[in-house]
């Protein structure tokens, strides 16, 4: 008997783990119940361990099963961008599509554009992983990253997808309570909901006036009693009357629209946050990773201009 991993296991284990139960692989694959388990006993058996649990209701990965998983879809969208690369395949989005998102925008904004991407190309097998930071890019963890800002690295290809804001905002009744701050210093006087987020520097909010080579920047570091590295928690402290509230457009503008909340120090201008989804240079040829980040600029254009009508 052939030992070790063979190729045709990768595709194989990659539908099981996708239909989650040996009949309904069986079912995706086209064979026998018993034909799925054979396959999978003679699997185990070269490789030496152990990597589905069994039982007659479900079935689950040991922590090798998820190893195994992990690396057999990573080789497989490899394979699949060769085919691209070679011509070899019909320029048809397909195959694995690793990305990775924010919490707060990846929850409400990414993830039902992926439910939508996929009903349009079917083909495409999607995993999105939502963090509080975006993952270095030399990592080369995921094919596209949805991410706040440019990254520096010029190894990678950073296209801007959306303009975005960071705007103050806070409840009508907080500043009915506390008043409404007239200049970036006023801010020290009030409770302002922190957000550790990235690297920067944690309740230090820079705020300008003017643009370009006439722009004046105050840094103004502030206080209050709440902090979380969750946007939304943040944003539903803001909505509750608790504070004064940094955040992107996008996560506040329908509350800025609906007036539970308002715009705090509009003259002035908070760093830009535009969003931009980050891919390797060595992606930018794949089908599935081009359609992927052309849906989404366009649907986040078309989402920008409903918002504005």
């Amino acid at each position: 008997m052939s030992s070790g991993i063979q190729p045709a296991d990768l595709g194989f284990f990659s539908t099981l783990a996708s239909a989650g139960s040996l009949s309904a692989a069986a079912r995706e694959l086209g064979i026998t119940t018993p034909a799925v388990s054979k396959h999978l006993a003679l699997m185990e058996s070269r490789v030496g361990v152990l990597l589905v649990n069994r039982s007659t209701r479900r079935m689950s990965l040991t922590p090798e099963g998820e190893l195994y998983l992990e690396h057999a879809r990573r080789i497989l969208g490899e394979i699949d961008g060769m085919e691209e690369l070679l011509g070899l395949s019909k320029a048809t989005p397909k195959g694995l599509l690793r990305v990775n998102a924010t919490l707060g925008f990846g929850r409400s904004h990414v993830a039902p554009l992926i439910s939508r991407f996929v009903r349009k190309y079917p083909q495409v097998e999607v995993q999105l992983q939502l963090s509080v930071n975006p993952p270095s890019p030399t990592e080369d963890l995921f094919d596209v990253c949805v991410r706040f800002g440019a990254p520096p690295d010029s190894r990678i290809i950073a296209r801007n997808i959306a303009a975005n804001r960071r705007l103050l905002c806070a409840a009508p009744a907080y500043l009915a309570k506390r008043g409404i701050p007239k200049v970036p210093n006023d801010l020290t006087k009030h409770n302002c909901i922190g957000i550790r987020q990235g690297e920067e520097a944690f309740g230090v909010w820079r705020l300008a006036s003017g643009r370009g080579r006439n722009a004046n920047t105050e840094a103004v570091k502030t206080r209050g009693n709440l902090a979380t590295n969750d946007g939304e928690i943040a944003v539903n402290w803001a909505l509750d009357g608790h504070g004064i509230l940094m955040r992107a457009e996008w996560d506040i503008e329908r509350y800025l629209r609906n007036g539970r909340l308002v715009q705090v120090l509009p003259q002035y201008f908070t760093p830009d946050a535009d969003i931009y989804a980050v891919y390797p240079q060595r992606h930018q040829l794949a089908a599935r990773v081009r359609a992927f980040v052309d849906f989404l600029a366009l649907s986040f254009t078309q989402q920008a201009a409903g918002a504005k009508t």
